[in-house]
């Protein structure tokens, strides 16, 4: 009796998850605001676009470019396009840099030195969204329209898209933001699609059989997922991380049942300067060697919107004067 009572007072303990240390990549040059999209060439300069809400509404996208160690290289304005840029990738095969535009509901082929862009592909429907951007081995193109709960896709070539999968799991049920899928990746037999839907806290998985990649009927895969999954990826072993924007973190799955194995990056406040410490709406994500680059987009939502659309982390983001790329060991904490 004794020994029972001395185990039920004793508290147990934990070790709490080791988030790592989010470091200061880059810092966007005076006037830029809001990263959003990222990828990396195969000489390693990092590719950013941004959701420009600070410019005007007539104003063009913008891209901007790092080298390796995160100094600017160059700003470019994307021909044509509008201001909300969001996904941005390397075609797998023409090597063409490829950038979602949610506004103008299109996908540019863009020259990463002049801006001069053309159509790349187009959808249809009513008050369409695209979002995030994945490729198959064959080289088609998956686009999520977080508006009408769409995987659109199309061929290497390009051309108008078409409805690969529609379902109410990748649409936005609740705000803010009113984003349904977003992020989506293939796993590395591609037997499944996974896609973050951002409002709903969820990621959905989407099976995908034979040489075609025959989409089956979606499911949701895990629920509760940080506070609004945004970008996702997948590593080499399936584990899906994807950065959540309202509680600036990144998250870590193991693939079979969506048990959470890491918890990476937090949210310090404002530096002097007016740039976030840590992650603030971290948002895009990619891998680069033994670590992780993370956007920060520091948007102030409901100051852009409505503030019936207000999120916790608007007011600090309206703090931010300088806006910023971060990056993170790329680490699974052996505490699980």
């Amino acid at each position: 009796m004794l020994t029972l009572l001395v185990l039920l007072t004793t508290p147990l303990t934990t070790n709490a998850w080791e988030r790592g240390k989010v470091e200061k990549f880059a810092t966007l040059p005076p006037g830029e605001a809001h990263p959003e999209g990222i990828t990396i060439d195969r000489q390693g300069n990092v590719y950013v676009a941004t959701v420009a809400a600070n410019k005007p509404e007539t104003s063009e996208g913008t891209l901007i470019v790092f080298d390796p160690h995160g100094k600017h290289l160059r700003t470019v304005r994307v021909k044509g396009s509008s201001r909300l840029l969001l996904d941005l990738g390397f075609h797998p095969q023409t090597g063409e840099l490829l950038v979602v535009d949610y506004q103008a509901a299109k996908v540019w082929v863009v020259d990463p030195n002049t801006g001069a862009a053309s159509v790349f592909m187009t959808v249809t429907g009513n008050n369409p969204g695209l979002d995030g951007m994945t490729f198959d081995a064959a080289g088609n193109v998956y686009v999520t329209d977080s508006h009408q709960g769409i995987i659109w896709k199309t061929g290497p070539g390009g051309g108008e898209a078409f409805a690969w999968v529609k379902s109410p799991l990748l649409s936005p049920a609740r705000p803010a933001p009113r984003i349904g899928a977003n992020g989506l990746a293939f796993n590395n037999e591609r037997t499944a699609l996974f896609v973050a839907n951002t409002a709903n806290d969820t990621i959905v998985k989407i099976p995908a059989t034979g040489s075609t990649l025959e989409p089956g009927t979606p499911e949701v895969f895990v629920n509760r997922v940080g506070g609004g999954p945004d970008g996702l990826i997948i590593d080499e072993h399936d584990n899906i991380w994807t950065a959540c924007n309202q509680s600036n973190e990144i998250l870590v799955l193991e693939p079979t049942q969506g048990r959470v194995i890491a918890k990476l990056g937090d949210f310090g406040g404002i530096d002097r300067e007016g740039a976030p410490i840590g992650f603030l709406w971290s948002n895009n994500l990619v891998f680069r060697g033994d670590e992780v680059l993370v956007t920060n987009l520091s948007l102030d939502f409901g100051a852009v919107v409505s503030q019936s659309e207000r999120t916790i982390d608007g007011p600090w983001a309206h703090q931010v004067k300088v806006h910023t790329i971060s990056k993170i060991k790329r680490r699974i904490p052996d505490i699980y």
